[in-house]
C-alpha cells in the first residue's frame, strides 16, 4: 500500500529536503519503520523508547489524529496521507 507521508520542515533534513515521501506500509508503525529504513533517524524523532508516539509529535491520517484511532497500530490503505505535525509551544502574550 503506497502511503504519502508529509514531512514537516524540521525533519526535512532527514529526507534530503523532500516535503513528501512515499512508503509501502499496512500500519502507521510499519510506515515509521520504513521511513527509518529509508531515512535513518526518523523513528527516534517520532517514537519514544517504549515505541509510543512522542508527546510533542502529532500524526494525522487523512486529517484525523491517530491518537483517536488506534495510535501507531492504525491501519493504512493505498492512497492514504500521513501528516507529521510537530507540536508548537511557547510564545508571549
Amino acid at each position: 500500500m503506497a502511503v504519502t507521508v508529509r514531512v514537516p520542515t524540521p525533519l526535512r533534513r532527514l529526507t534530503d529536503g523532500q516535503g513528501e515521501v512515499e512508503v509501502e506500509a499496512k500500519t502507521v508503525r510499519e510506515a515509521i519503520e520504513k521511513l527509518d529504513q529509508q531515512y535513518p533517524g526518523f523513528k527516534e524523532r517520532l517514537l519514544d523508547e517504549n515505541g509510543e508516539l512522542r508527546k510533542f509529535v502529532n500524526l494525522y491520517l487523512n486529517d484525523e489524529d491517530i491518537r483517536f484511532l488506534k495510535g501507531a497500530d492504525t491501519e493504512l490503505k493505498d492512497g492514504d496521507v500521513l501528516s507529521i505535525v510537530p507540536a508548537i509551544a511557547g510564545g508571549k502574550s
